[in-house]
């Protein structure tokens, strides 16, 4: 929950397919539950359930997480209600290349997540929810410490849009950048002066930063 009125935050990926949802509290309540919005591209949804006066978390400012610093993560992982693990912040602004069209700037953590804590909180020390535990990168399908949250400032600014439209739209440049970012031999290579800024890997014909001039390579 992250307000009293009974709005929840979960993954896109829990609720795309559903034909019912149901909200089960830790008091053993259940509640119908109506969903507001979902964006596939960050994998974030929102539902709702007719309450008042419920607690509910706070979202913290994910920009102040450091890396080190401890997290625990909430879920259901493997069916086992209302679990807690413990970790660190591994790192942040991972990219995982899920889609070509998504927005990922996941916190990483070794706080143990399985299939089940998608959805779930990643609380700082605080008590403050940074993240929504989202995936996990594993050979064997259990965790193995490698897995990712939707830092909570990405989330609050989509939860926003939800709310007011059911969907988030978004501004659209029509170009691709160098996700690995620039490296010292095409540094090199473009004869730039930094490695600092975002190198442009196409730009659509047609497309709005074509007709404002930009180019492939561009930085």
């Amino acid at each position: 929950f992250i307000s009293a009125d009974g709005y929840i935050l979960t993954n896109n990926h829990i609720v795309e397919s559903a034909q019912k949802t149901k909200v089960f509290t830790v008091q053993g309540d259940e509640h119908p539950a109506k969903i507001i919005g979902t964006d596939p591209k960050t994998d974030v949804a929102l539902i709702k359930i007719e309450a008042k006066d419920l607690p509910f978390a706070e979202l913290g400012d994910s920009a102040k997480v450091q890396v080190g610093e401890w997290v625990l993560a909430i879920g259901n992982p493997l069916g086992m209600e209302h679990t807690v693990t413990a970790g660190i912040v591994s790192a942040k602004g991972r990219q995982l290349g899920l889609g070509d069209n998504n927005y990922e700037d996941f916190i990483q953590t070794d706080a143990a997540i399985n299939r089940g804590n998608s959805g779930g909180p990643l609380v700082n020390m605080r008590g403050e929810v940074i993240g929504i535990n989202s995936n996990i990168l594993t050979p064997t399908g259990g965790s193995i410490g490698i897995g990712f949250a939707i830092p909570s400032n990405m989330v609050k600014k989509v939860v926003l849009q939800l709310k007011d439209k059911g969907k988030v739209v978004r501004g659209w440049l029509g170009i691709t950048i160098l996700s690995q970012g620039i490296d010292e031999d095409t540094r090199k290579l473009l004869n730039l002066p930094s490695r600092k800024g975002a190198l442009l890997n196409s730009v659509e014909p047609g497309g709005p930063a074509e007709k404002a001039g930009l180019k492939q390579y561009d930085v």
